[in-house]
């Protein structure tokens, strides 16, 4: 009996969609972090990128809980100095909503090249519409 290690034919992708209007972000990332990096197959295999596609919708009606709107804040450098910026969690939900999610999905998936593969297989929307519905995707629940 060896160890099963998956392989580029063996994987099959689904789209799945997600609607995250009065969802934990947090309890959603984890979530979201999961399928992209195929951990609710049953050929999951570390080293191999086995997960789906996962679209999210109404991405600007997130919940975030306690105080985190005014007390989070994301930080970001340009490489010059005295280039660092930041901009609080309430703000960045009024200007880019999509931002909040897809950072809290990209902070729970691996640091390689890896999980950028991973992180390209998520889309994120704010609004109720995309542009992936040729691709038929199936609502995940939680």
């Amino acid at each position: 009996m060896g160890t099963f290690s998956a392989k580029k034919e063996d994987i099959k992708r689904a789209w799945f969609v997600v609607d995250a209007s009065g969802k934990t972000l947090g309890r959603l990332a984890s979530s979201i972090a999961s399928v992209l990096k195929g951990k609710t197959k049953p050929i999951y295999t570390t080293h191999v990128d086995t997960g789906d596609f996962v679209i999210v919708v109404n991405a600007d009606k997130v919940h975030l809980t306690g105080k985190k709107l005014d007390q989070k804040v994301y930080y970001r450098h340009s490489g010059y100095p005295g280039g660092l910026k930041s901009v609080t969690a309430g703000k960045l939900m009024k200007t880019r909503p999509e931002n909040v999610l897809k950072m809290a999905v990209e902070g729970m998936l691996p640091k390689t090249r890896l999980g950028k593969q991973m992180l390209s297989k998520l889309k994120v929307y704010a609004g109720e519409k995309h542009p992936h519905a040729s691709q038929q995707p199936v609502e995940m629940k939680f």
